[in-house]
């Protein structure tokens, strides 16, 4: 297994991608806790977490975790994206060893990224806010570990789908389009019975994990009456871990 982590742990680190996209998701991050601290004076707890998590549970998903996602992607994808994946299986043959292999150093990279982030954004917020609410450990907590089964699903879909283009398409389309209309046809009177299907739509559980109070956010949110916040992580942490099964027994039956 130390082979194999290692083997992984130079490739990820030597692909140029991997640069860009924690560089990009640590800049956006700042960039966003910068842009909400230096608009809001006396900010709520809300704001606060918006700025601390690059965008909180108000937007359909926070960049960084998404572009987290994508290194994910790439650590499976590339492989059959440049045919490189029968040079990978001779370096280390055991299949299931090299894909629990790939989820520890990207779910590992995706923690440690996560976790400078934050204190980056606190950091740059601090000039701005002499003041303000101060977040729960579990607001936090909750953000590095969504951004790390982000990671891990990525990783999950891009062997799952044997290449990147396809594994984007459901990482971007299902959370910002297909659940966000679900979650709005809901609300058609007729459609009133889409009520306890919501809570149980995993990207949209996922994101109460950056939620301020740990408890749906108030307007729509909280009349769908999604779960609170460690509910809702199970709800995610489930999918997660169907698609990661699904995607070994699969690497481990079809032919590279």
């Amino acid at each position: 297994m130390a082979d194999a982590l290692r083997f992984e742990w130079v490739r990820l680190r030597t692909l140029r991608s991997t640069c860009w996209l924690i560089g990009s998701a640590l800049v956006l991050n700042v960039a966003i806790a910068l842009l909400v601290a230096s608009l809001d004076d006396s900010p709520s707890l809300e704001v606060v977490a918006a700025a601390v998590t690059g965008g909180g549970a108000n937007a359909p998903v926070p960049m960084a975790v998404v572009l987290l996602a994508v290194v994910g992607v790439f650590a499976s994808g590339h492989e059959y994206r440049y045919g490189t994946i029968q040079p990978t299986l001779t370096t280390v043959p055991q299949r299931a060893r090299l894909f629990t292999a790939k989820v520890l150093v990207v779910g590992a990279t995706a923690l440690v990224v996560t976790a400078v982030s934050v204190l980056l954004n606190v950091a740059v917020t601090v000039p701005f806010w002499a003041d303000t609410p101060s977040l729960t450990d579990a607001t936090v907590i909750g953000y590095v570990l969504l951004a790390v089964l982000w990671a891990v699903l990525g990783v999950a879909f891009g062997q799952l789908l044997r290449g990147v283009p396809g594994a984007l398409v459901v990482l971007l389309v299902t959370p910002m389009i297909v659940e966000q209309l679900i979650f709005r046809l809901s609300y058609v009177p007729a459609l009133d019975w889409l009520h306890p299907v919501v809570r149980f739509l995993p990207f949209t559980a996922g994101l109460q994990l950056v939620s301020a109070a740990g408890e749906a956010s108030g307007g729509l949110a909280s009349e769908v009456g999604l779960f609170t916040r460690w509910p809702s992580a199970g709800v995610f942490a489930v999918f997660v871990a169907a698609v990661l099964a699904a995607a070994v027994t699969l690497f481990r039956r079809r032919d590279a």
